[in-house]
């Protein structure tokens, strides 16, 4: 699969082993994409075709013996849907147990389970409903009333779009004389005349002095029609008119002088009637011992889990163990500073990673195989040591566990080791080393060597260039944070997970002028993306192929004129089997190339466009970098691909392809040209072997000594060690968080050993 050159090995049941190799050297490909894509598409073939037609289709994985195979429950790092409907609470199942517990022993009672749920709005009906009875047709009249707990005015989103008015007109001025300030509703133009003409206020008075009807007419009026200039037309009050032309579409699709006043006038508040709570009035005031529903989702669950803990009703016992259970693991997990109306789309990725495990904690099956993509993402080396109990927790149940992880305290863990490699792309994908920890220890792989690589702290630190002040910060957890971030020097922003790193961030110094934020989200490309489509690569790529053959640049993109006419640039065929796995078959025509015969015979430097697509970034870069093929603007972007460790990926590799390390580089590759001076990174160590820190590591000195100022989000200790100033959150996660416990350099740190960050710097130096 992918690049594994033929890989064969044996693993043991009942152990836990951990999958290490430098990022892109193929653990994902040898765990997630043969092992446990078997087991899945063995598991889902015994369910009825009609049942299949809704689950993803699997292809079998390129593998000629895969025996002993158990259930495969596989836990990765896939971001939760932003559905704005769905919370933590929701996702877990602990707010389906909450809503049972309050229909029971709410008072007052106000309804079933659904009455307390912020997904069900309240309807009332009636009508006629026909029915056979005898063999006759006979017709009732029937009454119905569905209780359900959605805030009526937000719909259960907790949050309302408010628009500011005096943005919308200034209202010194009538409307003859230019009151409006909307973009596209000047005077002369059609809605001056529409507003001028329609007879509902003078439009030489000014806006201040107009009625309450007036006003009303001008703001909210229904559509009506109205005769201007002898033209029929329909008159319809500024916010509903500003609501469908402009708010109910896509704000990046608006043209920028539209976005620019969008953002300016419509601002998102808390829901005034629920308090951002999403429940209606009469879910909120069911309670028990004093406390509705919404407190409890709104309590951190660490809190939340001890409330449960004394209520003592027998007849709800079964229901209340299980719902201590839930809140528990969450604890235990780490995750205790969350809460349960927290929306799921706002979880970071390793956060996003522990709740699925909450599900399967309690599970009470044995003998299956976990597979588990880089657990200890995100997570502050106080937290690692919880995660390792957790794996050997299901481990002990009977389990197979597999986990692809590249830190040292997790790999020291393991039963058993398989190491890949040597290299990363076509220089990996091949197994350099199984056995036991202490093998691998004194074994000669690249993994070995970095086991117990220690990152020394630093003879001499950088003088800040200058202050970047933050005042006051508020956002989530943060307790009025006062702090002053040198500029000009590496800073890392460290504290155990849940202290508000991210929130003082990302919160307190907005991605903007000069300031290019990258954080952890997700890069979006279909199979047609690749490399070198997502860094803007390709457009230099073209336009010099295009001048070298006298034609056209379009014929160079296998999205566009240049596509193969059979797999329409794809490269490849799939063969949709209804109930059965689709079948990908490489394009016989253009042989998987994705291009046009005839585009093929169109060279630069002596190379098409498929074999330029085809180079790794450092051929690429040499060929781009000299002779005929001399092309600056792409040579350029190479370096910079070269630069964060990326020299061995394939440009026209799809970016589903692409493991998780890979995408986040590829993105800082891609951010590195844009013109600011303050770099934000959020924990760009995720998914890095211990020998690409190193390189990171280089790369972020790089960008500080050419004069930027670079703050990590990290916990990972060779950055800290790495940097010149630290700035430490915590003392806890959650609400025992959001202050700052240490702020100064890291040798004052390991010296004052005064926090949980500084005590494990220390010990991970050896001071």
């Amino acid at each position: 699969m992918n690049n594994l050159k033929d890989v064969s090995i044996e693993i043991p049941k009942r152990r836990l082993t951990v999958f290490t190799g430098v990022s892109g050297s193929g653990k994902s490909s040898l765990v997630f994409g043969t092992i446990a894509a078997e087991s899945q598409r063995l598991i889902n073939e015994t369910y009825s075709a009609f049942v299949q037609g809704f689950m993803p289709t699997l292809a079998r994985p390129e593998v000629d013996v895969l025996e002993g195979l158990t259930t495969a429950i596989i836990v990765d790092q896939e971001r939760m849907g932003a559905n704005p409907r769905s919370t933590v609470g929701t996702v877990t199942d602990a707010n389906a147990m909450l809503r049972i517990l309050f229909s029971r022993l709410g008072l007052p009672h106000i309804g079933s389970p659904q009455a307390f749920s912020f997904n069900v709005a309240s309807i009332k009906g009636a009508g006629a409903v026909s029915f056979e009875r005898g063999g006759k047709n006979v017709k009732e009249r029937r009454d119905f009333n569905i209780t359900g707990g959605m805030c009526p005015r937000c719909e259960g989103m907790g949050r309302v779009t408010d628009i500011d008015l005096s943005q919308l007109y200034d209202d010194s001025k009538s409307l003859n004389e230019g009151a409006l300030t909307i973009p596209g509703y000047s005077v002369d133009g059609w809605y001056g005349r529409i507003f001028s003409g329609c007879g509902f206020f003078d439009p030489d008075k000014p806006i201040r002095r107009y009625t309450k009807t007036e006003l009303h007419d001008l703001l909210h009026k229904e559509p009506t029609k109205i005769k201007v200039d002898g033209i029929n037309l329909t008159y319809e009050g500024l916010i509903p008119k500003i609501q469908k032309s402009m708010l109910s579409k896509d704000k990046e699709a608006l043209q920028s002088h539209v976005r620019a006043f969008v953002e300016r006038a419509v601002t998102f508040t808390s829901c005034p009637e629920c308090d951002g709570t999403r429940l209606s009035e009469a879910a909120r005031s069911s309670k028990i011992k004093e406390t509705s529903i919404a407190d409890a989702c709104a309590m951190q669950i660490s809190d939340l889990a001890e409330w449960i803990r004394g209520l003592d009703e027998p007849s709800v016992a079964p229901l209340l163990a299980t719902l201590q259970q839930t809140l528990d693991s969450f604890v235990e997990i780490g995750l205790g500073y969350l809460s349960l109306d927290r929306a799921s789309g706002t979880l970071s990725g390793g956060e996003a990673q522990r709740v699925k495990m909450i599900r399967h904690l309690g599970s009470s099956l044995t003998d299956t195989t976990y597979v588990f993509d880089e657990p200890t993402t995100g997570l502050h080396p106080h937290d690692i040591q919880r995660m390792n109990n957790l794996l050997l927790r299901l481990r002990d149940k009977g389990n197979t566990v597999l986990v692809v992880e590249h830190k040292p305290e997790t790999i020291a863990i393991a039963d058993h080791v398989v190491d890949l490699g040597p290299g990363a792309g076509t220089a990996g994908g091949d197994v350099c080393f199984e056995g036991t920890v202490e093998g691998l220890r004194a074994g000669d792989t690249l993994t070995g060597r970095h086991l117990d690589d220690r990152a020394r702290l630093k003879e001499t630190v950088r003088r800040p260039t200058g202050t970047l002040e933050i005042r006051g910060a508020t956002a989530h957890n943060l307790r009025d944070v006062d702090v002053d971030v040198p500029l000009g020097v590496l800073v890392v922003v460290t504290g155990v997970a849940g202290s508000g790193k991210s929130s003082l961030v990302h919160g307190s110094i907005p991605a903007g002028a000069g300031v290019v934020s990258i954080d952890q989200g997700a890069i979006r490309g279909s199979r047609r993306s690749n490399p070198a489509t997502y860094t803007g690569l390709l457009d230099p790529i073209r336009k010099a192929f295009a001048k070298a053959n006298g034609v056209k640049p379009a014929l160079f993109s296998a999205n566009s004129e240049g596509a193969c006419p059979t797999c329409n640039g794809a490269g490849v065929i799939y063969t949709d089997l209804a109930m059965m796995a689709g079948v990908a078959t490489t394009c016989e025509e253009c042989e998987g190339k994705r291009f046009r015969a005839s585009v093929l015979d169109h060279h630069l430097g002596g190379r098409d466009i498929s074999e330029v697509l085809a180079m790794s970034v450092t051929e690429a870069k040499e060929f781009f970098g000299a002779g005929e093929a001399r092309t600056p603007a792409a040579h350029a972007i190479l370096d910079r691909l070269a630069d964060v460790g990326l020299g061995y990926l394939s440009l026209g590799q799809p970016l589903t392809t692409l493991s998780g390390g890979e995408r986040q580089r590829l993105k800082l590759a891609t951010h590195m040209a844009e013109k600011g001076g303050v770099y934000v990174l959020d924990e760009p160590t995720t998914g890095l072997h211990l020998a690409d820190v190193e390189q990171l590591l280089g790369l972020l000195d790089r960008l500080v000594d050419s004069g930027k100022s670079v703050i990590v989000v990290e916990h990972h200790q060779a950055v800290m060690a790495h940097a010149d100033w630290i700035v430490d959150l915590g003392p806890g996660a959650g609400h025992d968080g959001g202050r700052i416990v240490f702020e100064g350099t890291p040798a004052d740190l390991v010296a004052a050993r005064s926090t949980l960050t500084g005590e494990h710097l220390a010990a991970y130096v050896g001071a």
